[in-house]
Order: C-alpha cells, then structure tokens, then sequence
C-alpha cells in the first residue's frame, strides 16, 4: 500500500501493523515514494563463552595426545 505524508501522520498506528503483519508500506510525497515502513528486525541474543560448556565434549575429544604431538611438530619446523 502506498499512503501520502499526511495520512501515514493520521493513521501511524494502523500503517504499522499493516508492516508488521508483512504488507508492503510505502510513504509518498506528491505521490513519489519516499520511504518504506518495515517492521525493525530483532538481534539474535548471542552467546557468551559460557554457550561454549554445551560443545565441551565436542572440544576436549580434538585434542588428543596424537594432535598435540602433529602441532608440536608443525611449530617446530623443519630445522
């Protein structure tokens, strides 16, 4: 729906849940569009390092003695 300055001032509220409901509001001036009201989306909270306890087993499993003795090898070079 495309409304002009005026009436997207008088009926604010409405035009807003029209976007929030996923119709397309355009507000023109004169007749040309001029902005597009979308609903503002939400942050996904991320996690902290603690999130990192879920994969523990997942983490402490990567590191066996036999990876620990190829990244030792790989720093030390070829000397």
């Amino acid at each position: 729906m495309q409304v002009n300055i005026l009436e997207a001032k008088n009926q604010l509220s409405r035009l807003i849940k029209a976007a929030l409901a996923g119709e397309e509001v355009v507000i023109a001036s004169n007749g040309v569009p001029v902005v597009k009201l979308v609903p503002f989306a939400q942050r996904r909270k991320t996690g902290g390092w603690g999130q990192l306890r879920r994969y523990a087993a997942n983490i402490d499993s990567a590191f066996t003695p036999q990876a620990d003795a190829e990244v030792a090898h790989a720093l030390e070079g070829d000397e």
